[in-house]
């Protein structure tokens, strides 16, 4: 057996040992963050309760608005969290390695600000009211679809779909629609409207419910599916165009493929959420330093990751100024920025 044989199998080992650890982690992390709230509730009741709904245990020793708290809000709402932090970590472990950029996140395609004009459109104008229930999460949706149609559009014209043409054409849409949003805001004469809006775009699970998690959760598993499956020529990208050609996946067609699924994915987890940022850019990184970059092993780590931190953030974002809520995008900027820094400080010593 060679060197590289050994050194393989335990870059293997480690990656088992990681995804066991921090599956076990978020295993304990549900029953423990749907009891912590306003209204506390102990793991154990909370297990029983899930118990009783699931399998139809008769032994109830607690009281009906426990119940309803565990069932119907809290548990959808953790659960959510899971898939929106496993769906942005994959996202960004898959949007850096197309634009071979350390600095992208999903939300640098434009998408997260699509999204929010959709919903602004919905919430300050009625567009597509019609639709009834599902009017804001559809607006929101298709606002992700056209803003990350419009960067293909752009980025396309007058040559090939480059890292670099997708970068500056996703920042300057971001910044347009941002701006429009604002006007719509402005426009407005519904001051309750603009505060929904402002809460919608800093992100929050508080519309958390059972369709939400299986539509969301659903889009996950199939990006997550296929970003395994292109493992191997994600990590050819990563190494350049060049390299990519050798291996057969020509880098604008894998481009737009990938970045097709992201925008799905993305635009799934933006409208059940609202605006949470940096979980695409701190995890993948987070997830490189422990298992390295082959994508194979990166992204199930970063899946776990993902999932465990933005259910920790919600535990925060809703405990931590009780009886008020803090917006969830305020939480992950907190962890994010500093860490954005770092990594600028970083770069800057590499150059």
């Amino acid at each position: 057996m060679s060197a590289d044989d050994l050194d393989r199998g335990a870059r293997i080992w480690r990656t088992l040992a990681w995804v066991g650890g921090l599956t076990a982690l978020l295993v304990v992390s549900v029953p423990v963050a749907i009891g912590l709230g306003p209204v506390a509730i102990p793991p154990d009741t909370v297990a029983r309760i899930i118990a009783h709904q699931l399998f139809g245990s008769p032994d109830i020793s607690w009281d009906g608005s426990e119940q309803s708290i565990v069932w119907l809000v809290r548990v959808p709402r953790v659960l959510l969290a899971a898939v929106v932090g496993a769906a942005l970590a994959i996202c960004g472990v898959a949007l850096q390695a197309v634009v071979r950029n350390v600095l992208a996140e999903p939300y640098l395609l434009g998408v997260s600000a699509g999204a929010a004009t959709g919903a602004s459109l919905t919430i300050l104008f009625g567009v597509g009211a019609a639709l009834g229930a599902i009017s804001l999460t559809g607006s929101a949706f298709l606002g992700a679809l056209a803003a990350t149609a419009l960067v293909f559009a752009l980025a396309g014209r007058g040559g090939g779909l480059t890292s670099i043409r997708l970068l500056l054409a996703g920042v300057a849409v971001g910044y347009v629609l941002n701006a429009l949003t604002s006007f719509l805001i402005f426009a407005s004469d519904t001051p309750e409207g603009a505060r929904a809006i402002l809460f919608w775009l800093l992100g929050s699970l508080t519309r958390a419910n059972w369709l939400a998690v299986w539509v969301a959760g659903l889009v996950t598993v199939v990006a997550f599916l296929v970003f395994v499956l292109w493992g191997r020529r994600l990590d050819a990208l990563t190494l350049g165009d060049d390299t990519a050609h050798a291996f057969g996946s020509p880098p604008v067609r894998l481009r737009i493929q990938v970045l097709l699924v992201v925008t799905l994915c993305v635009g799934a987890a933006v409208a059940v959420s609202g605006g949470i940022g940096f979980v695409g850019l701190v995890v993948p990184h987070v997830a490189r330093l422990l298992v390295g970059s082959v994508h194979r092993r990166l992204l199930p780590v970063a899946a776990l990751l993902g999932a465990t931190f933005l259910i920790w953030a919600d535990v925060l974002a809703r405990t931590a100024f009780v009886p008020r809520e803090l917006p969830l995008g305020i939480v992950t900027a907190l962890v994010g920025a500093p860490f954005l820094l770092l990594l600028v400080r970083r770069l800057q010593a590499a150059a």
